[in-house]
């Protein structure tokens, strides 16, 4: 397993210098799946040398415009640039309208195909699967309807024990249906048990991310045990109550959800453009949870068979 989560743009509604709004490249072995397009996503994917046709699947959390305005620019380079592998898009069902809208006025029509698919909102379901992953929806509180995104790796097969081949001399031919759970029958009818032909599988890698919410801990069912959370902490303690009128978060709020959780990381973000420092969004968060980090534009986590790195 190869999971690798670079993040575009950590601000909040008003990009700064050095920060951008909300987005993120997730990339589960190699298949690329892009979280939020805020102002300049497709900037930054070309800052970070990330081949954006290579795109499979976009996700908007909602439609604040810190998290799509950079959607339009980024599709229509795609089609500039002679894209014709078909790019599924999960949105808020106005964003479609929006869409057609500006194609409408600009003369254009797509080279590829567009797959829409509006989103529902108030509860959990998976709304996408592919070779790598499913998506599911993990429902948020935010002024507006807001979707949070959990990915599932598929669950793998169980994994050989290569002495009891030979133990049992197990013919090869009989691998595939082992990983798959069988037991074992001889040419003389003996059951040999999988549990003693094969290891437990590997756990499948989640990764959740949760955008714009207030403080709920309702949505730790959820996202119960996951490898690695992103959950926005916009402001510090100081501005708890405006964190609670905005129907957002703090940094400390998002570190006790992770430890509901039992989160594996942490990573917190979407900052206030009214910090120009986030160190003490990491001191306020890890004396709540210590497994916490901070994003910022360009970093990238990089993930090798549920190890951090």
């Amino acid at each position: 397993m190869a999971f690798n989560l670079t993040i575009l743009g950590s601000n909040s509604s008003i990009p700064t210098a050095s920060r951008f709004p909300t987005s993120q490249l997730v990339e589960f072995n190699s298949s690329y799946y892009l979280l939020d397009c805020g102002e300049g996503t497709q900037i930054q994917l070309r800052k970070y040398r990330i081949k954006i046709q290579r795109i499979r699947a976009i996700f908007i959390t909602h439609l604040h415009g810190d998290h799509y305005f950079g959607l339009f620019g980024l599709l229509g380079t795609m089609h500039l640039l002679g894209r014709n592998a078909t790019l599924d898009l999960f949105a808020p069902p106005e964003l479609k309208e929006m869409i057609e809208l500006q194609l409408k006025v600009a003369k254009t029509k797509f080279q590829f195909e567009l797959n829409f698919h509006p989103l529902t909102f108030g509860e959990s379901k998976v709304i996408w699967e592919d070779d790598q992953v499913s998506v599911s929806t993990i429902p948020l509180q935010h002024r507006i309807p807001c979707n949070g995104f959990l990915f599932r790796e598929h669950s793998h097969k169980r994994r050989i024990k290569k002495e009891a081949l030979d133990t049992f001399r197990v013919p090869l031919q009989k691998i595939p249906k082992l990983k798959e759970g069988a037991d074992y029958v001889t040419d003389n009818g003996e059951v040999i048990k999988n549990e003693l032909l094969t290891h437990d599988p590997r756990k499948s890698f989640t990764f959740a991310f949760c955008s714009d919410t207030k403080f709920d801990p309702s949505i730790v069912p959820y996202i119960k045990d996951v490898d690695v959370l992103y959950h926005e902490g916009t402001f510090l303690e100081s501005e708890r109550e405006r964190a609670h009128k905005t129907f957002h978060s703090t940094a400390a709020e998002a570190a006790e959800i992770a430890k509901m959780a039992n989160a594996g990381l942490l990573i917190i973000g979407h900052y206030s453009a009214r910090y120009s420092s986030i160190e003490a969004h990491l001191e306020q968060a890890r004396k709540v949870y210590k497994s916490t980090e901070l994003a910022w534009d360009g970093r990238k986590f990089e993930f090798r068979d549920n190890a951090t790195g």
